[in-house]
């Protein structure tokens, strides 16, 4: 069988992981181009960008020279989504797997559907988002647990994670806003708090669907606290009195019950509230109802041999990459359209242990 050709788009900590991937365990996967943003990077062999030996394949920033090659999928985790640059790469006749959006395709603004839909069926081509949260843990693993499930009163997924030790900055102070005055800080505060919020909700709406919660409405609120010392992140001072703490919750409810809630305790500075929850880090998700089940979920480089603390922080970059790395052929092999982690068959390591 022919290796199916893939083009990543974007090298930052997840596109690094999976043009790694895909050169040293993938031999069905063949890169043919990459996509890069900064001119640094611009007319560097792909091998090169990630400390492997040349393929003899340039990256390049240009769009057009991109949307040009004949390739089956493309990798798509740019920081921030250009819908005119997904539409292109959907109506050149490739396939796109994301890290960035479409969590539940139905939840996008009519436009924005319109738009995918006639692209795909233009290119005839598939498009799906995943990734780590959102993506397998509020999707993937709440529906798989279902299948355990006679019924089911409420679903909560609940995150813990200081970002202290996460060095892309520019996404903890540009981006989330940590470090800002608390009063700036809300789902609707910015552009990009304004997608972050909306990709979650997405997750809550695709449970709920899939799931025939029925529900009426997903509510989004955060809670921002400020910090009580200056920190040092990095190359960033966070200062006392601006946010290091932000509480989101996405609730849907039906009839004003609460159903379905993912909740994300997040701080910078290792300062922690003391009236907040206090769960463990990581990402522990409650199923209750007839039987109630809960599971907890760490990513870490290993829990067996030492790693250092950047090695223990990139493994959910890993994880988040994988998901849709290990998802390309069943994305290739999907109808036209719009694939989801409820349509999609369930998506397995590909290399597994590698025999």
């Amino acid at each position: 069988m022919m290796p199916l050709r893939v083009i990543p788009w974007g090298t930052g900590a997840v596109g690094t992981e999976i043009l790694a991937t895909i050169l040293d365990h993938r031999p069905d996967l063949e890169v043919v181009g990459v996509r890069v943003y900064s001119e640094a990077k611009n007319g560097t062999d792909a091998g090169t960008l990630v400390d492997r030996a040349p393929i003899g394949v340039t990256a390049t920033t240009d769009t057009h020279e991109i949307l040009a090659l004949d390739a089956d999928c493309v990798l798509y985790t740019p920081r921030i989504v250009d819908l005119d640059e997904v539409c292109a790469i959907l109506a050149s006749g490739k396939n796109l797997v994301t890290t960035a959006f479409l969590f539940h395709p139905d939840r996008q603004p009519a436009e924005v559907r319109r738009r995918l839909d006639e692209a795909c069926r233009e290119g005839r081509s598939t498009v799906h988002g995943g990734g780590l949260n959102p993506g397998n843990l509020s999707g993937v693993l709440p529906l798989a647990l279902s299948g355990m499930s006679r019924t089911i009163d409420k679903i909560t997924l609940q995150e813990r994670a200081d970002w202290s030790v996460y060095d892309s900055t520019a996404i903890t102070f540009d981006n989330m806003s940590f470090g800002r005055p608390v009063d700036e800080i809300s789902p609707t505060a910015t552009d990009f708090l304004a997608f972050n919020s909306g990709i979650f909700s997405e997750e809550v709406w695709l449970l709920a669907e899939a799931l025939h919660a029925g529900i009426d409405e997903v509510t989004a609120s955060v809670e921002a606290v400020p910090a009580q010392q200056d920190h040092e992140i990095f190359d960033h001072i966070l200062r006392a009195g601006t946010t290091a703490g932000q509480r989101w919750n996405w609730v849907g409810r039906r009839h004003g019950q609460p159903l379905i809630e993912i909740e994300t305790l997040w701080t910078v500075g290792n300062e922690y509230p003391s009236h907040w929850p206090s769960p463990r880090h990581g990402w522990t998700l409650t199923i209750e109802g007839d039987p109630s089940m809960q599971a907890h979920f760490i990513a870490l480089a290993s829990f067996s041999r030492a790693a250092s603390m950047a090695e223990h922080v990139n493994a959910a970059n890993i994880a988040t990459g994988m998901q849709v790395l290990n998802a390309v052929p069943a994305v290739c092999a999907a109808e036209p359209g719009f694939a989801t982690m409820a349509t999609l068959p369930l998506i397995r390591s590909a290399v597994g242990f590698g025999n």
